[in-house]
This record gives structure tokens, sequence and C-alpha cells, in this order.
């Protein structure tokens, strides 16, 4: 027997695999208030990511000169106030000549005064001989012809004299230097300390101030 289509009964439909899902009231009204806030930040974010576009190169030429300001202050001032093994050469007033020579020489804030690292001074006298001053620092003023010598300041006289002290101040134009610090002294005369000396002449003449002890040698 055949049935007709449209008499016969409807097949049972199958259930829905998943159910519907419907949203509360309190989430849709949180994405209406979600959909405006994103309505002012993305065109605020796009705003702010072109100017950023904008600026940026000239925010990286400010860092390039910056930088290059910053070299050219730490790498190029050292070398150019340090000198290695300098050589000063003058005349005093009695155009005598002297030489004054260091391991390392290092500009000041004033451009007449030179710090000196072990420094020595050569001053010929008159009659030929010579004194030799050396120590382990010292500072040159060039506009005075003056050295200050400190650290194991040593006198050297062409007769055979040696004095050693601390600190002494040599005047090159006068070629005297003075000292006040303890000072011992040798030659062939015996040896002597006392609390200061003054040379004159060129080292011609040696005066030992304050008290002095000494012991002379072969009877002087």
């Amino acid at each position: 027997m055949t049935l007709d289509p449209v008499t016969a009964a409807p097949r049972r439909m199958l259930p829905p695999s998943r159910e519907r899902w419907a949203p509360s009231a309190g989430q849709i009204a949180r994405r209406r208030v979600a959909v405006r806030i994103a309505k002012w930040l993305f065109p605020l974010a796009g705003v702010a990511l072109l100017a950023g576009i904008a600026i940026w190169p000239e925010i990286d030429r400010m860092e390039d000169r910056a930088r290059v300001s910053f070299r050219r202050v730490v790498t190029a001032a050292p070398d150019a106030v340090r000198v290695i093994e300098p050589r000063y050469q003058g005349l005093d007033e009695q155009n005598r000549p002297y030489t004054v020579t260091a391991d390392i020489a290092a500009q000041t804030d004033t451009p007449d005064l030179v710090d000196l690292a072990r420094p020595r001074a050569d001053i010929l006298l008159t009659d030929g001989s010579w004194v030799l001053l050396e120590s382990q620092a010292g500072r040159f003023d060039k506009a005075r012809n003056r050295l200050d010598l400190t650290g194991e300041v040593t006198l050297w006289q062409d007769g055979g004299n040696m004095l050693v002290t601390d600190a002494a101040e040599i005047d090159l134009n006068e070629g005297a230097a003075s000292g006040d610090r303890p000072v011992a002294a040798q030659g062939p005369f015996g040896t002597l300390v006392s609390e200061g000396f003054r040379l004159t002449e060129r080292g011609q003449v040696v005066v030992f101030t304050g008290r002095a002890r000494a012991m002379l040698e072969g009877g002087q």
C-alpha cells in the first residue's frame, strides 16, 4: 500500500544539537559600554600613532646630536692637554740657559701653569758647571719662570754636593732655590741636616736655615 505524501504523517524532528543562548540585560549593558569606549579609544590611539610617526625622526636626530657632543667632550679633551716628554728651554736675566723636562706635562685650567710628572731642571752656571734638580712631581709657571717641586726633591751640584728635601721652590730667572722642609746634604765637606735651605747665585752659595747639625770632613 502506498501513502500519499500529502496525507502522510510528518516525521518527528530531532532536537537541535546546541541550545540557543540569550544574554542577560546586564551583559547587554556592559557590551554597550565597551562599544562606546572603543568608539573614543580607537580614534585617539590612531592620532597618537600618527603623531609619534611624525615626530620620531626629529627625536632620533636630537639623540644623534647629543651622542656626538658627548664623544667630543670625553675623548678629545684628555689628548689635548697631555704631552709626553715635554721640554721647556729659556734664558735667565743674564742670558744664561736653563732647561726643564719631565715624563708627562698636563695643562691646568690656567694657561701658564703646567703640572709635571718627574720633572728635572738643568741650570748652567757662568763658569760652565751645572746644577740639576729633580723630583717626583712639580708645577711649572711659564709666565714667571718658576718651578715648584714636591716629593723626593734632589739637588745635584757639579762639585759633588747633593741636597735632599721634600719640597722646593725654584726661581729660574734668578737661578735661586729655597725650601722650608727638613734638608739632608752631603758632599766633599761632609754631611749636614737642617730645617731649610736657601740657594743663591745659581748654586754658588747655599745657606742652611733653622737648627742645623753638621759633621765636617778633613778638619773643615
